[in-house]
């Protein structure tokens, strides 16, 4: 039988939850009769190199558990597998819908993948309504007082706060308009063999970080063999919380959490500012620099088998769990970039295969800001020492042991390469291409 009412279609993207959910929200007061609508983009699937991939294991049981939340408020979730647009042009010509309303993507694929479904819907008058929700600023919203973006992290944070402080963190309770949804049978959900892949098991924080960890986050987050860290990038790329939600949380009890919340905003706009940091330098001229084509090196450094202790259980523990701790994150990067002087490009690929929280912006942001081709970057000249950092984080091996135990025995990887060797080159190589 034909339906009759138009639908309002609320496609779940970046925003998995039922809770606190901007577009969602105004779909369910401003419309009525919502049908939620969750694609598992084959654009997305096919480039991923792992059928096994932990990420998609992680998507596919939200999906699992917002197809359960909406069963028990008498709706169903529509899950469809395909290429957005050709999704959307089928349920339009199956469906009266009469608006599709979702939460922005701000990363260049979602905003071309909006811009052609935008097109599509306008050609048969239907509306298309997007809204901020998986940042507190966003775009051009925190600029300089001359409309330019920032490149300097210090004066962007400071205007972000000022700002967030003038306007306030809005609520959008979403989970209070649950009568507004469309009525309907929930259908037996897909498995995650049905859309070509094998669960993973893996490991991601079921709740919120508590007080007492984010009253010691300052402190601990540098050292690696201690939870110290909230871990929440998993579901801040997901939107499993609500940004809105956490930042609170950090305004009241955590000035360092609350920074590195706001560090994730200003890769994002960095982003929409300079698109071209996707496939090149923020800083144009580092692309001169004459990196060395190590494949073996490069398969060294994958493998943790680089002789440096620290790095190599960074790099093990990221196979294992999907997971690196922050401050490991930046030794690995820097030793890349700088002991074996290999592309940035390269690291930034590997961490986007293998990080259960990948997340575009971020990850190339610090990656750039590791090799110093980025904005706001450590200069070229200053080259961390592993060794030093193990010492001055993980005195005790607890993280290096557990990762990486060879180096508690008799029988340690060599070092790949000598220190200070890979530092003078280096310096000598970034300042043959930079220093004119």
């Amino acid at each position: 039988m034909t339906e009759v009412a138009p639908i309002t279609l609320f496609w779940f993207r970046r925003d998995l939850r039922l809770h606190d959910n901007h577009g969602l929200y105004r779909a369910l007061r401003d419309q009525g009769n919502v049908q939620p609508l969750f694609i598992f983009d084959q654009d997305i699937l096919e480039k991923l190199e792992d059928r096994d991939d932990r990420r998609v294991s992680f998507l596919h049981d939200r999906i699992g558990v917002l197809h359960e939340e909406l069963g028990r408020s008498g709706a169903s979730l529509w899950v469809e597998v395909g290429r957005p647009l050709e999704v959307i042009a089928k349920l339009i010509a199956q469906h009266p819908i009469a608006a599709i309303y979702t939460n922005h993507d701000h990363e260049p694929y979602g905003m071309a993948r909006d811009a052609a479904i935008g097109d599509l819907l306008r050609k048969k008058g239907i509306d298309l309504r997007t809204f901020k929700d998986v940042s507190i600023h966003e775009r051009d919203e925190v600029v300089k007082d001359d409309g330019t973006p920032y490149t300097v992290f210090t004066p962007y944070m400071r205007k972000w706060k000022a700002r967030t402080s003038a306007e306030g963190i809005p609520s959008f309770p979403s989970e209070l308009l649950t009568d507004a949804f469309r009525k309907a049978k929930p259908s037996p959900l897909l498995s995650i063999q049905a859309i070509g892949f094998e669960h993973h098991a893996y490991a991601a924080p079921a709740f919120i970080p508590t007080v007492p960890m984010l009253h010691g986050y300052a402190l601990d987050r540098n050292t690696p063999g201690i939870a110290g860290t909230s871990r929440m990038g998993v579901h801040l790329r997901f939107g499993t919380v609500s940004v809105r939600e956490l930042v609170r949380l950090a305004m009241k009890h955590s000035e360092a959490w609350l920074n590195e919340l706001i560090w994730r905003e200003f890769f994002m706009q960095v982003l929409w500012h300079f698109p071209h940091v996707v496939n090149g330098s923020f800083r144009r001229q580092y692309d001169a620099i004459p990196w060395r084509d190590d494949e073996e090196g490069f398969k060294a450094w994958c493998e943790g088998q680089t002789g440096f202790p620290l790095v190599d259980a960074g790099m093990r523990e990221l196979r294992a769990t999907g997971f690196m701790h922050n401050r490991v994150r930046m030794v690995v990067a820097g030793f890349l970039c700088k002991h074996l002087l290999i592309d940035w490009r390269w690291g930034e690929a590997w961490f986007a295969r293998w990080l259960m929280d990948f997340e575009l912006s971020s990850n190339n942001g610090n990656w750039q800001w590791a090799a110093g081709s980025g904005c706001d970057a450590t200069p070229y000249f200053r080259v961390f020492s592993p060794d030093a950092q193990m010492k001055r984080f993980d005195p005790e091996l607890s993280y290096v042991l557990k990762w990486a135990p060879e180096y508690g025995s008799l029988s340690p990887i060599a070092p790949m390469v000598d220190h200070r060797f890979a530092r003078e080159r280096a310096i000598r190589s970034y300042r043959s291409a930079l220093v004119k």
